[in-house]
């Protein structure tokens, strides 16, 4: 993984994209749905499932954006706290909770991933989807997210991936970089910046095999992951 080191690169990280996210924030549900071909919404339902087998009482959602993550949650847990670095982002969640009536169940915080406002233990599970590439320090997301969640308890992340195949990897890079700026733009109104941004990124992350060790590095305990979308999607599972 390629992380910023020094607490300055993590400051510059962080702010270069909470500037990307505040831009795409309004038309980032359809920029999703676009990009995604309509799947992400099934991809967010299996890492709810994943993260609650049965049923919770708090869950926590990191970099929650929007909250269609949380709301998959919220089906299946008492009360859900949903953060995110980018303020248009969960004002755009927010937004969505008053409309659903969800305001006393689904709670939502300005908050950087790498240092949670939360003691220890707090939450029965923790997700986060579509978001730990975007970390300045993937394994300190990691291992932040382990911090707030009890014994026993699950997190689930929902991560672009890189196939091993290399047929498929060709086919996903001539899509991400050839097609997904393109619809990204489209779909957000002209933001084609930051939709270039999104094949970039892809680089940052491991291959699945290769987060599942990370997450093993960081003190989780059985880690799994299932693939989806010819590869290019990883859904990990790990028990704190």
């Amino acid at each position: 993984m390629a992380n910023a080191q020094t607490p300055g690169e993590k400051l510059r990280w962080a702010r270069a994209n909470r500037r990307m996210f505040t831009g795409v924030a309004p038309r980032y549900d359809l920029a999703n749905r676009v990009i995604s071909l309509g799947r992400d919404d099934s991809w967010r339902a299996a890492t709810a499932e994943f993260a609650v087998p049965d049923h919770c009482a708090l869950a926590l959602d990191l970099a929650t954006g929007t909250g269609e993550l949380g709301f998959h949650l919220l089906r299946r847990c008492d009360a859900v706290v949903g953060v995110d670095i980018t303020p248009t982002m969960v004002e755009q969640a927010h937004r969505k909770v008053l409309e659903r009536g969800a305001g006393k169940r689904f709670q939502l915080a300005i908050a950087d991933g790498l240092h949670l406002p939360f003691a220890d233990d707090t939450f029965d599970c923790a997700t986060n989807a579509f978001a730990l590439r975007n970390f300045a320090d993937q394994p300190a997301a990691l291992a932040e997210m382990r911090r707030v969640v009890r014994p026993g308890g699950r997190v689930v992340s929902l991560e672009l991936t890189r196939a091993k195949s290399r047929l498929l990897a060709a086919m996903h890079r001539l899509y991400m970089e050839g097609v997904v700026p393109l619809l990204g733009a489209i779909a957000s109104r002209g933001n084609l910046r930051a939709y270039w941004y999104l094949p970039t990124s892809v680089h940052r992350m491991p291959r699945a095999e290769e987060l599942a060790q990370t997450m093993y590095t960081v003190g989780f305990r059985r880690v799994t992951y299932r693939l989806y979308n010819f590869q290019s999607i990883a859904i990990h599972i790990a028990e704190v």
